[in-house]
């Protein structure tokens, strides 16, 4: 599976931005893809997740309510919409694949950069 992430850059306090992440190589519907993030300084952290399969989402507490993970079954390509960002939302933002069967991320993607301006 390959993963390309696109759509980061600079953006204001309460502004609006989405990710993308094109997967190329394997059927979607069998892999849960995910987004995670990674602040300057700290650990890489979830935020969001879909299930293949049938469409399920799970987010991470800190981003509920702000962001959402959706996917294209036909363009084998998952987004992050993110509203009302938080300058404590800046990170490199990656996507990531894994069989829905297996508990690790085996795929991932090269990050996008995220800034949020205060």
């Amino acid at each position: 599976v390959q993963l390309q992430a696109s759509g980061g850059g600079l953006v204001q306090a309460g502004g609006s931005l989405r990710l993308s992440c094109a997967a190329s190589g394997r059927a979607f519907s069998t892999y849960t893809m995910g987004w995670f993030r990674q602040a300057p300084g700290k650990e890489r952290e979830f935020v969001a997740a879909i299930r293949g399969s049938d469409g399920s989402t799970y987010h991470a507490d800190s981003v509920k309510g702000r962001f959402t993970i959706s996917g294209d079954y036909g363009k084998n390509t998952v987004y992050l919409q993110m509203n009302s960002l938080k300058p404590e939302d800046t990170a490199v933002y990656y996507c990531a694949a894994r069989k829905t069967s297996s508990g690790t991320y085996a795929y991932w993607g090269q990050g996008t950069l995220v800034t949020v301006s205060s």
